[in-house]
């Protein structure tokens, strides 16, 4: 039987791309005679059980929205995977409503509610929209809205490294995204930062803000004995949450448990820290921090996303319409490929399994390759060693031992 009234939702953070699903699935919904129902922020309403933060979505209001930034139907986190009452109201405010199916556009942190909401006698499908890029979609699909996010940071940063270059001065930028470094990696590689770091390369946890230091610190010197004075860093701001509890125990958590990693103030930590090295040898040097975050998640999706984002949406409609449920909607070889959510679901952290970036990949390697790092190489030249250790203004048996940890790095 057909579906008769079908229910559209965002969930978690704001990604480019959001507006062309919701408007792809309500066309589709609509041109198959179903009403189409927008639900304001998420689950947030519903979880009250209240059923007036709603609307009908209607061609004229959706047809021309692909190409717009952030979400007409708002979004926000909450979740009912693990809160009774919040899953009981919810699941009561839909069937009052007569809602027999819904579309949820959400990243790993919805998963658990999808899958709780199909189980009270709900459809649902999931589109994967994350900036993260953390979902384990087949094929290493990208997530709805990282590669306009990441287009958005590379402008960012390309003109920060140009900055850079004509003030003579390093900028030490926290990008957003966890708890992975895809985001923070793909905008580094594109722009050629001078260095990016990412919490994938830290295999032994926790670290300190040392840790990260001591590699930023390392960069500064080794391109000062390269001749130049300037240059741009990533730090992934997952990295605070590898952090030993003591240099996180001020910030608060969100609906998820997480870490408000925002609150860490990441690149301002390292750029005193660092700046504060260096002034200590008398190594004139210009460090300014900046934090390239929400700015990048409302950006207009690029063509490739508004295409994938109505590709989406159509598919997700035409699954459910189909007797389809409890998946989630892919796009492989121009294919619609559902991934079932209980395959996605990770029990163990209560949310969506988590791709992290693979640090042993020939790609990743080629990324770390064109980089300014301190390396085990850089210590095999003694000539080298000495210019180093003149830029970092040290006798070079200091400098050897400063960095000793480097020598002994893969990378």
């Amino acid at each position: 039987m057909a579906i008769k009234k079908l229910g559209i939702l965002v969930g978690g953070g704001p990604a480019p791309g959001i507006n062309g699903a919701i408007a792809a699935a309500a066309l589709e919904a609509i041109k198959h005679g179903c009403t189409a129902v927008g639900f304001h922020d998420g689950l947030e309403w519903l979880t009250q059980r209240y059923t007036d933060e709603k609307h009908e979505l209607t061609v004229d209001e959706v047809s021309r929205i692909h190409f717009d930034g952030g979400s007409i139907l708002g979004t926000s986190r909450t979740s009912v995977a693990y809160n009774l009452v919040a899953l009981e109201n919810t699941i009561a405010a839909l069937k009052k409503l007569e809602i027999e199916a819904l579309v949820i556009i959400g990243g790993d942190d919805i998963v658990a509610s999808a899958l709780a909401i199909e189980q009270g006698g709900i459809k649902v499908v999931q589109i994967p929209k994350s900036v993260d890029n953390d979902l384990p979609l087949p094929g290493h699909s990208a997530t709805l809205g990282y590669e306009t996010a990441r287009q958005a940071g590379v402008r960012i940063v390309e003109s920060l490294m140009e900055d850079a270059k004509t003030t003579g001065r390093w900028y030490i930028c926290a990008t957003m995204g966890r708890p992975t470094g895809h985001l923070t990696l793909g905008i580094g590689v594109a722009a050629g930062a001078t260095c990016t770091i990412i919490p994938e390369e830290f295999p032994k946890t926790p670290i300190s803000l040392g840790d990260i230091c001591d590699v930023v610190e390392g960069t500064i010197i080794k391109r000062r004995a390269m001749g130049k004075n300037h240059g741009v860093i990533l730090l992934s701001e997952a990295l605070s949450e590898l952090f030993v509890q003591s240099e996180v125990a001020s910030a608060s958590r969100d609906a998820q448990g997480n870490v408000r990693v925002s609150e860490i103030n990441l690149a301002y930590k390292v750029k005193t820290e660092v700046s504060k090295r260096l002034t200590a040898r008398d190594v004139k040097v210009t460090v300014v921090d900046k934090t390239i975050g929400y700015e990048l998640r409302c950006s207009p999706p690029i063509p490739y996303e508004a295409e994938l984002a109505r590709d989406l949406g159509f598919a997700a409609v035409r699954y459910l319409q189909a007797g389809g449920s409890s998946a989630m909607v892919t796009m492989q070889n121009g294919e619609f490929t559902p991934v079932p959510l209980g395959e996605v679901l990770d029990n163990s952290i209560k949310h969506g399994k988590q791709r992290m970036v693979d640090v042993t990949t020939e790609s990743y390697q080629v990324a770390r390759d064109y980089m300014v790092r301190l390396t085990a190489k850089d210590f095999a030249d003694d000539v080298w060693v000495e210019t180093l250790a003149k830029a970092a203004a040290m006798d070079t048996p200091s400098f050897k031992d400063y960095f000793a940890k480097f020598v002994q790095e893969k990378n």
